[in-house]
């Protein structure tokens, strides 16, 4: 009797690049708006991830989040198959997802008052303990702990180039679209670079 273990492999069976289950973990605030993450449960599950939401529990006002949504997936496993799907509106469903999400979270707000911090050019993330003029969609890899900051002006071509983004040449995220330069790139990188 011969070794299942030993035996080749049919020559066109083709053995997967990644063997690791693409799961993506969708957290909010259990303050959240019931079905808050919703969109992006739907999107996630769209590109083929196993997506499990999970709840938060609630802060204090002091330690207010920068983002509305986090999302922990493998990040170039989604690059990949947000640049597979077919079509020149392929992130299309991603940008509705992620708008959705933000206006639901924006509208559970309390407060409504205008921001008084000066309008920049860029979808930057917030110092660590400041608060956020808006809240954000965050996709987070768990291996490397680079983070991609998905805002509520995002237009197509930020998404078109998110579909295109290389993570290879990049250490250190925060990551976030930068409408002056028109890509996506990590201020700690490019500070390390000059």
């Amino acid at each position: 009797m011969s070794d299942p273990a030993q035996s080749p492999r049919p020559a066109d069976v083709e053995p997967s690049p990644d063997p690791r289950p693409r799961t993506a973990d969708v957290f909010v605030e259990e303050s959240a708006p019931p079905g808050q993450e919703a969109p992006l449960v739907e999107e996630f599950g769209a590109l083929g991830f196993t997506v499990r939401a999970r709840a938060l529990p609630a802060r204090r006002p002091i330690e207010q989040l920068a983002w509305a949504v986090l999302v922990v997936l493998p990040l170039q496993a989604f690059l990949t198959a947000l640049g597979g799907k077919a079509g020149e509106d392929a992130h299309h469903g991603l940008r509705e997802a992620v708008r959705k999400v933000l206006r639901r979270a924006s509208d559970a707000e309390p407060s409504t008052e205008p921001s008084t911090e000066p309008a920049g050019e860029s979808e930057a993330e917030p110092l660590a303990g400041a608060p956020t003029t808006s809240p954000t969609v965050v996709l987070q890899d768990p291996a490397t702990g680079i983070q991609i900051i998905l805002g509520p002006h995002l237009d197509d071509t930020a998404y078109r180039a998110l579909r295109a983004l290389d993570l290879t040449g990049i250490t250190q995220g925060p990551v976030r679209y930068d409408t002056a330069e028109a890509r996506w790139l990590s201020d700690v990188d490019e500070a390390t670079s000059r």
